[in-house]
């Protein structure tokens, strides 16, 4: 008799155990994917994931909260896909903290970590993500979070046709780069907080050097716009579409003149001459930056795909001539979220430097030409289209 309550009494414990470590994922925190993941295959032949995991230490009087590992779960497995230690999280979370420092939520405060992940190849994109991440709260207690499920969208991104008619491109500022002005940037606009440049780039025109300027410039503060070499190419249409918002007559700043504050978050604000095609539904095509009087349609007009719309400029918020592209699910700027999508083909000729593109460091020396298809090019890949 002893013998079987000894027994209840283990297996009341164990059960008891069970729950205790059931009950530790209490952190005090709200955490939460803001824009569902959409599996892409980038220019590097893998799949990706990229999203935000936004986290708030919601009570007053919690103290600071320190993130000391992020683990992501693909559905039920008990493998993580990635995993993100404390110097990882330090470098893809904002507010960034202070150099070497780690990452610190203050009582009442949020904190954005931009989670990049690439998915093994030949693997399956899974259906839900789960996140757990433990954090070190006051008197080195250990607090842990183990949820904030997503479920992955399913919808394959667009395959789409060439921005511009020819050329050398760098991808600059391109995904897969947290800290670029536009994965990196939230637009809080009338109670809404997106990222509408979350998979866009700046399309950098470059010679058989990589160089972004012609030969023979000495002083690169004083170029012009005929110096660089992507300036006045024509840029086209990605696919057939209605133009749903269009602007021209804004001038255009000098190149490598100082950046002004932008009049407020939106196309206007930002784009200077802009064209936006809306190509499939709830999908739009934004083009930025383009040269003043280029503009070739107009609001309603419907286009095809490879018809001029433009040319390559530097009108807005532009240091230097270039394409600012993008997709995203709305017309305007403000309250959109940007939207992965893929070229249907375009050539590939490996990475470049910032510093390369001004003949700064080691040569820019490109890789063999690889014809690429059904890719998004990644963050400082320089692509050619045909």
């Amino acid at each position: 008799m002893g013998k079987h309550v000894a027994g209840l009494i283990l297996v009341s414990l164990m059960g008891w155990v069970s729950i205790a470590v059931a009950q530790q994922a209490l952190a005090p925190v709200e955490a939460r994917v803001p824009f569902a993941p959409t599996a892409f295959m980038g220019s590097d032949g893998l799949t990706h994931l990229a999203y935000e995991l936004d986290i708030t230490n919601i009570y007053g009087d919690t103290g600071p909260l320190k993130p000391q590992s992020l683990k992501v779960y693909g559905d039920d497995a008990s493998v993580p896909l990635v995993s993100f230690s404390a110097v990882d999280l330090a470098d893809m979370t904002r507010p960034a903290p202070a150099e070497h420092a780690p990452v610190s939520i203050d009582s009442g405060k949020r904190a954005v970590m931009y989670v990049w992940i690439t998915l093994p190849k030949g693997g399956l994109v899974p259906r839900t993500l789960r996140h757990r991440i433990e954090f070190v709260a006051a008197k080195n207690k250990t607090e842990l979070l183990d949820g904030a499920r997503v479920t992955v969208n399913t919808v394959t991104p667009l395959a789409i046709g060439p921005p511009l008619r020819g050329g050398w491109w760098m991808a600059h500022e391109g995904p897969g780069n947290a800290h670029s002005h536009h994965w990196g940037s939230l637009v809080a606009v009338n109670g809404m907080v997106t990222i509408p440049q979350r998979y866009a780039f700046d399309l950098v025109g470059v010679d058989h050097r990589g160089h972004a300027m012609r030969t023979g410039i000495k002083d690169i503060t004083k170029s012009r716009y005929a110096d660089w070499i992507g300036y006045g190419v024509d840029v086209i249409a990605v696919a057939g579409g209605v133009v749903s918002d269009a602007r021209d007559g804004e001038e255009e700043r000098l190149p490598l003149s100082p950046q002004q504050e932008p009049e407020s978050l939106t196309a206007h604000g930002l784009f200077g001459n802009y064209v936006v095609l809306e190509i499939a539904p709830g999908v739009f095509a934004g083009y930025a930056h383009l040269q003043r009087g280029s503009l070739k349609v107009h609001v309603g007009d419907h286009v095809r795909r490879g018809q001029l719309l433009g040319h390559l400029g530097q009108s807005g918020s532009s240091s230097a001539p270039h394409l600012h592209f993008q997709l995203a699910n709305a017309a305007t700027f403000e309250g959109s979220e940007g939207l992965p999508f893929v070229f249907d083909h375009f050539d590939s000729l490996g990475p470049e430097t910032e510093a390369q593109l001004f003949g700064q460091g080691e040569p820019w020396a490109p890789l063999p030409v690889e014809h690429r298809q059904a890719q998004l090019p990644l963050n400082d890949v320089v692509i050619g289209f045909p």
